[in-house]
Order: structure tokens, then sequence, then C-alpha cells
């Protein structure tokens, strides 16, 4: 039986070998549900390629639509149904079937073929394998924390619990790593393949040449989905010799189980507004934190600061390495402080922190385009024909020439200020002293639309270079690069890494020490089920709309920081909101003597 009255001695002795093995077991399988879940995401672009891009533009946007939904608003569902389960039938159970949901299906992708073998069916099913994911995530998280939470002795739930904090972003480096190992071995030992369309014929590029795919992009991209099976079954043998938990099997012998857990935990207000404490004082700032530092963080480096795909993982890579010991860090110091103040501090460090630090990182990692940032640059256009390009899925078209000018300055990473013109002229902007006139993309069709695009193209892509902006990536000598893993001890490499590392700190701020919180907010009989919803609604929505809803605020200010303020402003709710209704000395509490 474990501790139940808290004390020095608890918190200084060793773990024992069962509490190591609680740990581990839990800690392996969930590392494993998000190497399986991010897989997908840093693949996306690849598989989506091999899935969707033979249908015509609607009936490909609609299953890019479901694609994306699938690994973040089905999480919550997930949660639902498994954490009914978990309160109905116990932890151990429960989170062997989420292991084991989401590891075949995987797998399954990996194997699965593209459009020109299986036609239709092939992307149906990868959506569907998809969905099982973030089903599969959705009810993995709550049961892991809550396993190990019942397992710990008191005073020492969270440093416990940090050690499943770590699971996401070790899941992350491991997909990173395996993806670069991969990458590397695949395309320097096999050729390039040649391309055919559905109809059988080669393709062609603009040239006239047959189009050749490196050998990762065409075929080793599976071999991570199919390594992944490997994964899975060392981590159901560590599982099925787990006993099941101490507070679970009490509460069992008493008779005291929920027999309608959901409806027990959300079907009234006094358990009702534990989940909305949870979400508005907890989580979606703990979500917005844990994105922008990890997430958003690549996004930005490779996608705004124009550093190349494998240099941004090389340095996130790193800056994952050097701070996520910070989890069981901030985990520990929650035993004895408390887990309210270092995560409403984590988020409030990172709302006063951000708008330096993101430009600082811009300036480090590619000088030249933080300078070329100076030149003004003015867009006037008719206030009505500018649109908020919120587009999660890349679904929406926004052909306005308001909307044209301000898409194309966002993603050559431009910063601009908007003045109003007259009603019903096309936008202008201006860069330095040239002038470039935008397109109505609404009215213009077929040969003389492809016109006024390439014109534009062409005259504000030399206004842009004109004015110092590095447009050709590889004319830019000032950027940061790493050519092989370990290839970060140069000055400005090293300030990459050094400044991700600090936004990785404050994830294990705010993420370290919160299962414990959350595990301690709930009764046993209803914890499995009460915690998992509002965490996987804060960081499934809150904080998986964060990158889309961060590239509409900067288009639609035409300032490339500006999205940071959707992350901050989060962050403050949740520091306020937390201030005044999440408990304090939930880190006391004794969870065996909670029902």
């Amino acid at each position: 039986m474990v501790a139940t009255s808290p004390d020095t001695g608890a918190r200084s002795r060793p773990m024992t070998a069962e509490e190591k093995k609680v740990i581990i077991a839990s800690s392996a399988g969930t590392i494993f549900e998000w190497y399986d879940f991010y897989l997908y995401g840093s693949l996306a672009s690849i598989i989506g390629a091999q899935f969707f891009t033979a249908f015509p533009e609607a009936t490909r946007n609609v299953f890019a639509l479901l694609a994306f939904a699938a690994g973040f608003l089905v999480r919550p569902f997930g949660a639902l149904v498994f954490g009914a389960l978990g309160d109905l039938i116990g932890r151990k159970y429960t989170f062997l079937m989420t292991i084991l949901i989401m590891g075949v299906s995987t797998f399954l992708v990996g194997l699965l073929p593209g459009y020109q073998a299986w036609g239709i069916a092939a992307p149906i099913i990868l959506i569907a394998l998809r969905m099982l994911q973030g089903l599969a995530l959705g009810g993995e998280y709550g049961g892991a924390a809550v396993y190990v939470a019942e397992h710990a002795p008191q005073g020492r739930r969270g440093y416990f619990t940090s050690f499943i904090q770590t699971t996401a972003t070790v899941g992350l480096l491991l997909s990173l790593i395996v993806i670069l190992i991969v990458t590397s071995v695949v395309n320097a030992n096999y050729a390039p393949v040649p391309q055919f369309g559905l109809d059988g014929q080669p393709l062609l590029d603009a040239a006239g040449a047959q189009v050749m795919l490196d050998p990762f992009r065409a075929w080793g991209w599976r071999i991570p989905f199919l390594g992944s099976i490997f994964l899975l079954a060392i981590s159901l043998y560590i599982r099925l010799q787990m006993n099941e938990s101490p507070a679970f099997k009490k509460m069992k012998e008493e008779g005291a189980q929920s027999k309608a857990p959901l409806k027990e935990a959300f079907g009234n207000w006094k358990n009702g507004k534990i989940a909305l404490i949870a979400l508005f004082g907890l989580t979606a700032g703990q979500a917005v934190v844990w994105y922008s530092g990890q997430f958003y963080a690549l996004f930005f480096l490779q996608n705004v600061v124009r550093v190349d795909a494998f240099s941004t993982n090389v340095f996130v890579a790193w800056s994952l390495i050097l701070g996520t010991a910070g989890f069981i860090f901030f985990g520990s110091l929650s035993d004895r402080i408390g887990r309210k103040p270092i995560i409403l501090g984590g988020c409030a460090l990172a709302a006063i922190t951000y708008m330096w630090v993101f430009p600082m990182l811009t300036k480090v990692a590619n000088p030249a385009l933080s300078a070329a940032q100076s030149v003004d640059v003015t867009v006037t256009a008719d206030p009505n024909d500018c649109s908020f390009q919120f587009n999660p899925v890349g679904t929406a078209q926004f052909n306005n020439s308001c909307d044209i000018v301000k898409g194309a300055l966002s993603r050559a990473s431009v910063n601009s200020h908007t003045e109003d013109g007259p009603a019903g002229q096309v936008a202008t902007v201006q860069i330095g002293e040239t002038v470039v006139q935008s397109y109505d993309g609404n009215t213009l069709t077929g040969e003389a639309l492809a016109a006024e695009k390439d014109r534009f193209t062409a005259e504000i892509n030399a206004a842009l270079t004109d004015a110092g902006y590095p447009l050709v990536a590889a004319d830019n000598t000032t950027v940061a690069k790493a050519n092989h893993f370990f290839d970060i001890f140069k000055a400005q490499n090293i300030a990459v890494v050094l400044i991700l590392t600090y936004l990785i700190v404050l994830v294990t701020m705010v993420y370290g020490p919160i299962a414990a919180q959350l595990v301690e907010l709930y009764p046993t009989r209803i914890r499995y089920s009460g915690l998992s919803l509002p965490y996987h609604i804060g960081n499934g929505w809150f904080g998986g709309l964060l990158p889309a809803t961060a590239f509409a605020i900067s288009a639609q200010t035409g300032n490339i920081y500006a999205g940071l303020w959707y992350a901050i402003i989060i962050a403050v709710m949740t520091v306020v909101i937390g201030a005044i209704f999440v408990p304090g000395d939930s880190h006391k509490k004794d969870i065996f003597k909670d029902d």
C-alpha cells in the first residue's frame, strides 16, 4: 500500500522498484502514443501528396478538412469514451486499449497503398485511421496521469506525474530524430523515383523533363510508421505486467464506483464547474504556451524565419534535449510550493516575453530577413475587400485583391501596414519606392487569371528582392544552417538553440505540474472522466488552432508577430481565472480520502 501521509521522508526517499515499474510502464507507452501522433503531423505534406492531390480541388478540400480535424477535434471524444471506461472498468485495461488502437492504426498508415493503387478508398481509410489515432490519444493521457498519480506517495505526486509530462516532448523528439535518420539514410542510398500520373503516363515538369521524387518522399516516409510496430509490442508487454492502481482497487472493494461517470462529472454544477475551471484556469493557457514553445516555434522558424526543414528539426530537437529535464524539476518543485504558482507563472512569463523572444529569434536565425523588415511596406485597399484569413484546414479561398496582397506578404514574412483606399479600388502595395497592383481573383478566369497571377508574383518578388528580402534561400548566406545533427557548435546555431530552449523551459513550467493538479481536482470515482475532457479541449482546440489563428491575425494586421497575441491573450485569461478559482493547496490533498 502506498503512503498516505505527507512528510519530508516520503519526498526524499528513493523510488521503490514497484514505483519505478509503474512510471516506466506508463511513460513508455505514452511516449509511443505521442510518437505515433506526431509522425502524421510531421509528415502531413508528404502523406497528403500520396493520398489527396489526385482529387478535384473541392473533393480534396473535404478530405483535407477531415484529416486535419481528426487529429485535434476527435481527441475530446476519445477523452469521453475512454474516460468513462477508465472509471468503470479500471485504469490499466483502458489504456491497454488505447495503446493497441494507436499502435495498430499507425502501423496500418505505413502499409496503406496510395490513391494510384486503391483509388478513393485510400484517403477514406487514411482519415479513419487518423480518427482512431485521435480517439486513442484522447484516452491515453488521462489514464497514464491518473494511474501514476494513484500510485504516488502523498507529497510526491508532482514528481511522479512529471515523468508522464515528459512523454509528449520525448515523443516529438523521437519522431523528429527517426525522421531525420530515415531521411538521411534513404536519400543517400536509393535513387529518386520517377513519377507517373493517374493515366500511367510520366509526369513532366515545366521544362519537359520527367518529375523525379526523392526516395524518402516517394516511399521512405512509410518506414517510421511501420517501425512503430516494434514499439507497440514492447509497450504492450510492459503494460500487461502492471497491476491496477491502488486507489481504484480500494474504491472497487468499497463499492464506491460511479455507475454513470460522465453524467456525474459533467451533469451537475458542482462537478461541471470544476471542468470549466480546469479548462479556462489551467489547460487553455497551458496549451497555448505548450504549442507556442514547441509546434509554433518549429513552424515559425521554418515558415516565417525561412530556416530549412532539416536545420529547423535539428535546432528544435536540441532544445528539447536541453529543456526536457525542466518537466521533472518543476513537477518536483510543485510538491513543495504548489502547482498553481508554477503553472500560472509560466503563463505570465510567456505573455510578458513572447513579443521580445520571437523577433529575437528572427534577428539571430535570419539577419538578412530581420534587416529587410525595417523597409516601409504599405498596403492601400478598400477595407471591405480585406478578409480575416482564418483557414485552419487550407480549404478557404481568399480571392479579393486585398487578401491576395496580404497573403503574399505574410507568406514572404513581410511586415506592413494598411491604409484605406477608395471603395471598389483594386488593392496596391508600396514596397520602398515601388508600387505593385494586385488583382481581383473573383472576376478573372482561365488564361486571364493565370496571367495576372504570374504578373503580380513577378512584380512583388522583384520589389521585395530590391528591398533586401532574401526570397531565394540559396542566396541567403546569413540564415542559420545545420549540416548534420551535431552541427550546432557555431555562435549563431547555439544562440538559436538557446532561444528555443527558453521557450521549452516555459513549456515545462506550465506542463510539468499540470497532471498532478488535474488529478487533485477530482474524486477517484470520476477522476479519469473528469480530467480528460478539459485537458483535451484545451490542448486539442485552444492549442491545435494556434498556427492557423496566428497566421490569420498576422495577415490581417500586416505584422508577422501579431499572431502571438492569440497565445498571449489566452495565457493572460488563464492567469486571471486560475488565480481566482484554482485551489492553491491541492498538493497537500490526500486523494485516498477525497470521496
